[in-house]
């Protein structure tokens, strides 16, 4: 029992460091509430240790901190059965949203347009008693607010130096922080409402003074990177939005207030806009829309609201539905695409004001998802279709070159693996492209000590299917010679016996392409360029290498999809190299079974595939890459496995620079080029100390 307490107050004690709610640990552990409540209070007599183990595994340092920390910031929508005109029972019902907001630890809430009042309440928005009491309405919700940690966009009718504007309030811990009045207004709402396209200005509302204006950005001081803004409404349709003007001046995050009717084509076009507008903008929009409760006089209203991330709908409700949406956004990452993409773009806006607000970090675990293969398109149609574009990108970069330089030939060396199987099919198509016979493709198995029968019975039998022809160089004397030569030892199986076959091989290649007029198509893939698993000079070197773009876990998908297409004995062997194990295949082997495996000597792909892809294209750190695969590959590795795997890739990631700065041209057909012509520029003897230190923070 003894041993049992000190376990208990362990958990405790690791709890509170966490800053975990009892729910939060409950979700965790996958431990009953009403159990790890009893546990934690002592009122049962016998725990069953494995219980304990559960909870402390949740707790422990095998599992990432559940933090805000990386950049991250969960926002809301809301909707409510809106009663029009009734400020009492509307605001009864925000209070309940944002108690419920405050439960699933969402951060900003944003309601619908003039949500204090109801949108549709036509003439009656003139009432000066009904806008008196959207100013207590407001005052009860800014009260409401204080001690919580969630910024709130509310809307309401409001009169400002006699003129009636349609506004939106932003509240926080007891403080109205700015009010944003509508800058572009329609014919209908004309009537009721004054446009604002001033300055801001400075005025008292609730006794006390706050900024008016559409120029406001709010900034949370405890992360700097969370820029907010806001519009209301049918601003998001006009040519040049308020919200362009605020992701140019800094903004990050913009919310707008809204009551759109919808007719059949309106979500349609309401969503390709704003997926459009973010992306263009690198910035995430979250809408909230009014629904149920607004008049349906003439039209109807459907509450349809979007979370919007870069281009992505990451959340959507559905229509006719009330209640909160939420989804966890990433401000870190929109900050780096913006600077990255939008330097010319982004400017210091004179006009614009920063309101400073204290959004405190939460720890929960992140309802945001990533793919395990963020290179392949998660749904299966589009997937094909990408995988499909992608080899007639490849195919129709390399018949350029081959016009270009008027070649004769392709040279290929063929090993019955992934990598040459791909540059084959690429070479085949493009052969075709320039009106040239598959025959004007020589490929090349080149046997030696490692080579097994299946890998070259797989690339005879490709070659065979495709009409190339095929010429098979047994290189074993050659690299025998040549140890002679260099005075190596053939028994001593080292860096020198592997290099030495693959650098044959590449002179082979090279010399035949001399021959008869051609070029070498280099092999080798994105996957390899990254983690500098090549030989330098030897299958690293080529004189266009086509699969340079592409990574393992995507070359297996483009193959599977050609298998698909292809005649039954061509699609058996596809198929076949796609279930071969990735080997470079250069030590002592017995016929079927290999003496290599790569993924045993550098790693599972799928787990570095899915580092340089955050790594490179999102621009996370390693603490960061670490946290999101351990949420995604939980069912897959260990952390222990993911930790040793990304400190292995970021080693070799910087290491491996110098065979990067002069590898062989090779088209770009994916968002990620490392050559230092494209995308990635890196001096081949930078310093990674600083990465490899936060990788050593890292508990695990």
């Amino acid at each position: 029992m003894e041993k049992t307490n000190l376990i208990i107050n362990n958990i405790k004690k690791l709890k509170e460091e966490r800053k975990l709610t009892n729910k939060q640990l409950s979700e965790l552990s996958k431990i009953p509430l009403g159990t790890l409540n009893k546990i934690l209070s002592g009122k049962v007599k016998s725990i069953k240790i494995e219980t304990l183990e559960k909870l402390t595994n949740s707790l422990g340092d095998n599992k990432p901190l559940l933090s805000a920390d990386f950049g991250f910031v969960r926002v809301g929508a809301s909707s409510f059965l809106v009663k029009l005109a009734n400020v009492k029972s509307n605001v009864f019902n925000i209070k309940n949203e944002i108690e419920n907001a405050l439960i699933n630890n969402v951060q900003v809430l944003v309601f619908p347009e003039m949500s204090i009042t109801g949108y549709t309440i036509g003439d009656l928005v003139y009432q000066e008693l009904l806008l008196k009491q959207a100013k207590q309405g407001l005052l009860e919700i800014v009260e409401f607010s204080k001690n919580k940690n969630i910024l709130i966009f509310v809307g309401m009718p409001l009169k400002v130096n006699n003129l009636l504007y349609n506004v939106a309030c932003s509240v926080f811990d007891g403080e109205i922080l700015s009010v944003t009045p509508k800058r572009n207004i329609n014919e209908s709402e004309s009537r009721y409402f004054s446009a604002y396209d001033g300055q801001n200005i400075k005025i008292n509302i609730l006794d006390k003074e706050c900024l008016f204006g559409n120029d406001i950005i709010l900034v949370s001081k405890s992360n700097e990177i969370v820029k907010i803004s806001c519009e209301v409404g049918s601003d998001l349709f006009s040519i040049i939005p308020p919200s362009t003007i605020h992701y140019q001046s800094g903004s990050v995050i913009n919310v707008n207030l809204a009551c759109f009717n919808e007719v059949v084509s309106s979500i349609k076009e309401r969503t390709l806009t704003i997926k459009a507008h973010a992306l263009k903008n690198k910035g995430a929009y979250i809408l909230s829309n009014s629904g149920y409760g607004e008049s349906t006089s003439d039209l109807v209203y459907t509450a349809h609201s979007v979370i919007c991330e870069n281009g992505n709908i990451v959340k959507q409700s559905q229509p006719f539905t009330t209640g909160l949406i939420y989804a966890d956004i990433d401000a870190e990452y929109l900050n780096y695409l913006k600077c990255k993409n939008l330097k010319n773009d982004l400017k210091v806006n004179p006009n614009y004001d920063f309101v400073n607000f204290c959004l405190k970090n939460q720890n929960y675990e992140i309802c945001k998802e990533y793919s395990k293969t963020p290179f392949i398109n998660q749904n299966k149609k589009a997937s094909e279709k990408e995988c499909n574009f992608i080899l007639e990108l490849q195919a129709n970069a390399l018949s350029q070159r081959i016009n270009h330089i008027n070649a004769k030939t392709l040279v290929i060396g063929v090993s019955g693996g992934l990598d040459s199987t791909l540059a084959l099919l690429v070479c085949k198509m493009a052969i075709e492209l320039s009106n040239k016979s598959a025959k004007d493709i020589i490929g090349v198995t080149m046997p030696c000590f490692g080579t097994s029968s299946r890998t070259k019975s797989n690339a005879i039998i490709l070659m065979e299917e495709l009409g190339v022809t095929i010429k098979e160089i047994d290189i074993t004397n050659a690299v025998k010679l040549h140890f002679k030569d260099i005075g190596h030892d053939e028994s001593q199986v080292d860096v020198t016996f592997e290099n030495s076959q693959a650098r044959e091989r590449t002179q082979i290649l090279m010399d035949l392409a001399n021959k008869t007029g051609g070029i070498v198509i280099g092999t080798g893939d994105l996957s390899e360029l990254a983690l500098g698993f090549c030989t330098y000079n030897g299958d690293h070197m080529s004189m266009y290498s086509v699969n340079a773009s592409v990574p393992k876990t995507l070359m297996r998908e483009i193959i599977y999809y050609q298998a698909k297409k292809s005649s039954q004995s061509l699609c058996d062997v596809l198929l076949d190299v796609i279930d071969t194990p990735v080997s470079p295949e250069l030590l002592p082997t017995k016929e079927q079974d290999m003496a290599q495996k790569t993924e045993d000597i550098v790693g599972p792909y799928i787990l570095h595939d899915f580092f340089l892809y955050y790594i490179v294209s999102c621009g996370f750190s390693p603490s960061k890459v670490f946290y999101i695969a351990t949420k995604t590959f939980t069912d897959e590795f260990s952390s222990k496995t993911i930790y040793k795997w990304l400190c292995n890739f970021y080693k070799r990631f910087f290491t491996q620079q110098f065979k990067r700065s002069c590898q062989p041209d090779g088209a770009k057909v994916t968002e990620i080029s490392l050559s230092i012509r494209g995308d990635w520029r890196m001096p081949s003897d930078v310093t990674y100390n600083a990465w490899l230190e936060e990788l050593e923070k890292i508990k695990v």
